[in-house]
């Protein structure tokens, strides 16, 4: 593969269940990228809080973060709806949002190589990445791939409970005061309500190639 060892940092952003991991995922596999997920911190920050109940939250996940090898979450259950719930909330929290922020402005310091997906990467942890990609899709497509992932936790979940979680989630997101999602000027759009897996792969390399070829070619 050409330009293999050169630097080059991707940045998704979307809102929730918009297929944003799973682009994020295959671009990363495809061009050797190392890969974060912020949804998935936040989710272990929560099941941290949730699980230990720590009297002084942000000393309990500075220790933790510092600690953490993000390859590690993977093992961890961290799906689950009440997990969901919560990280909605600590988003929320400045102060809990700055101790995320520096492991992942930290990851893109230490992997030159990587892609990293969220709400606010592009305008917040990545502003300077080479390629920015923002996710979106119909509110029901969402809500029905987020209710074949929840199934798998809670057969009892209802679909119109999931989306009306997911409506709440966006409005959320888009509306907090401190870092909430956006499209940067610079994103590239993917609407994944619209493409299938293959043909959001071959959208995304397209302008990550000519990304590659203006930065490097001489």
């Amino acid at each position: 593969m050409r330009y293999k060892n050169r630097s080059i940092q991707i940045s998704c952003d979307g809102g929730a269940a918009t297929g944003k991991s799973t682009g994020a995922k295959m671009i990363s596999k495809k061009y050797k990228l190392n890969f974060l997920s912020s949804g998935l911190l936040y989710r272990y920050a929560s099941f941290l809080i949730l699980r230990y109940k720590p009297e002084n939250k942000l000393n309990f996940l500075k220790k933790n973060f510092k600690k953490l090898n993000y390859k590690n979450l993977n093992i961890i259950k961290l799906h689950s709806p009440e997990i969901s719930e919560y990280s909605a909330k600590i988003a929320k929290k400045n102060e809990l949002r700055k101790i995320l922020k520096k492991f992942q402005i930290d990851f893109a310091k230490k992997h030159k190589r990587c892609c990293i997906e969220g709400r606010d990467i592009s305008t917040k942890i990545l502003p300077f990445s080479d390629v920015k990609f923002y996710f979106r899709c119909n509110l029901s497509i969402a809500a029905n791939r987020r209710y074949a992932e929840l199934k798998k936790f809670d057969r009892s979940i209802k679909l119109k409970e999931v989306k009306k979680a997911l409506r709440i989630r966006n409005l959320l997101d888009t509306t907090r005061k401190h870092s909430p999602l956006l499209k940067h000027r610079n994103s590239v759009e993917i609407d994944t309500g619209k493409l299938n897996k293959q043909a959001m792969l071959k959208k995304m390399s397209n302008y990550i190639d000519k990304a590659l070829l203006k930065k490097y070619a001489s």
